[in-house]
């Protein structure tokens, strides 16, 4: 299987059977290009809902002609009811360009940032995949509340965290730390408004055995640890 960024975006927005997905899964272990690709449009996924609905009934200013003309074409396949691939890679792309419409922050592997933090499910409220890894915690130095998931997917770990505390301005990075000691960048954003008051939660990836990991942590770049979160 080659890099397919359609392929990706019916992976992120759950259009796959069953096949396909496990086909996915597997392809992704040996391949980063796909893993940048599916934690960059897992993180942006959820920048539509802060799209007002009037922008997707009657379509954004003027000054968007790029986004209306897109929102008009994702208009014309859901009134047809097309739930065919082409839906879903126009949908991962108008994500995109929903982001900068309502002024999200998204710096390389950013996240945006939500407030308040969307709290990461119970386990009695949603079951979760065998090896699962989840936690909390508060930092009593920088009083940052990390709260945090790790998902095995086939040889690689899907991470979900929530951030609260973090000041305005900060770069920070989402951290997978291995047992052997080794240091993975999950994902990354700077801390906008929003994100020093509300908090922020951002997904990414990691090509770790989710037996391997030993904490999550997040860091500035210029090395100050916020929050560790041992596993």
């Amino acid at each position: 299987m080659t890099h397919d960024r359609s392929l990706a975006g019916a992976y992120v927005l759950g259009a796959l059977d069953d096949d396909e997905r496990r086909a996915f899964d597997d392809h992704l272990t040996g391949c980063a290009g796909c893993r940048r690709e599916v934690a960059e449009l897992e993180e942006v996924r959820d920048v539509l809902g802060e799209v007002p609905p009037e922008a997707l009934l009657y379509g954004p200013p003027d000054d968007h002609a790029v986004l209306d003309r897109v929102l008009g074409r994702l208009r014309a396949e859901q009134g047809a009811r097309d739930r065919s691939r082409r839906l879903y890679a126009l949908a991962a792309g108008i994500v995109v360009l929903a982001g900068v419409a309502v002024g999200g922050v998204l710096a390389g592997r950013a996240s945006v940032d939500v407030p308040p933090p969307v709290a990461l499910p119970s386990a009695t409220a949603t079951a979760q995949p065998p090896g699962t890894l989840r936690g909390t915690t508060v930092d009593p130095t920088s009083n940052v509340r990390l709260t945090a998931s790790v998902v095995p997917v086939a040889h690689w770990v899907k991470v979900t965290a929530a951030v609260t505390g973090i000041p305005l301005g900060e770069n920070c990075r989402l951290v997978i730390v291995g047992k052997d000691g080794s240091r993975e960048v999950a994902g990354g954003w700077i801390v906008s408004e929003k994100g020093a008051a509300g908090g922020t939660t951002l997904e990414g990836t990691a090509a770790l055995d989710a037996g391997q990991v030993a904490r999550v942590e997040i860091v500035n770049t210029s090395g100050r640890t916020f929050a560790s979160l041992p596993l």
